[in-house]
């Protein structure tokens, strides 16, 4: 069984953002597989559901993005799911717009949700699922920056980013992580 988490910020207000890229994947996921996620549960929105022949379960922690952990320490304990078997989705400014990296374990590169993860977890050897962002702007602040929304230009390329990482998300859970990273981790033109 795999928990699947996508991060973001619950509310309407943040539907959009930069930093609900994570929620975003996990909405492709779910209608790709079709798996409704309106369960609420353990800090989160849930559901249950297969990819492939593998179990499943599709969060979008409700305890906005600084507190994410807190959720996913629950499933995991409840599910008895190692940390191993939990892929987070999150939005990440280093990369450019629409540009995805995948990697098995790492730190928290400055994202405050992943801190959250690994303070809960106890570790970072968890896989995620990066979706670029863009860099902030100079002179920008941080939270501002990720909780704007996309210009158009941009929002296209976040789209078929969204679209690549629920792609992703099912080759991880099918044929591996490494698998993934090969396909998913080329340089976009």
């Amino acid at each position: 069984m795999y928990i699947i988490a996508g991060l973001g910020n619950p509310t309407k207000e943040y539907a959009g953002t930069r930093h609900n890229v994570g929620f975003e994947v996990i909405d492709r996921l779910a209608e790709d597989c079709r798996i409704d996620v309106s369960m609420r549960k353990h800090k989160a929105l849930c559901g249950k559901g297969y990819i492939g022949g593998e179990k499943v379960i599709l969060c979008k922690p409700q305890t906005y993005m600084n507190l994410s952990g807190e959720s996913l320490r629950e499933l995991a304990d409840y599910y008895k799911v190692a940390p191993e078997d939990i892929i987070v989705i999150f939005d990440d400014i280093s990369l450019d717009p629409g540009q995805l990296r995948i990697r098995a374990k790492g730190s928290a590169g400055g994202h405050n949700g992943i801190k959250s993860i690994i303070a809960h977890l106890g570790t970072q050897e968890f896989p995620r699922v990066k979706v670029g962002v863009g860099e902030k702007p100079r002179g920008w602040d941080l939270a501002d920056y990720v909780l704007s929304r996309f210009n158009s230009e941009d929002r296209g390329l976040m789209d078929e980013a969204v679209k690549e990482a629920s792609m992703a998300v099912q080759l991880m859970v099918n044929e591996g992580v490494d698998t993934a990273m090969n396909k998913f981790n080329a340089k976009k033109k």
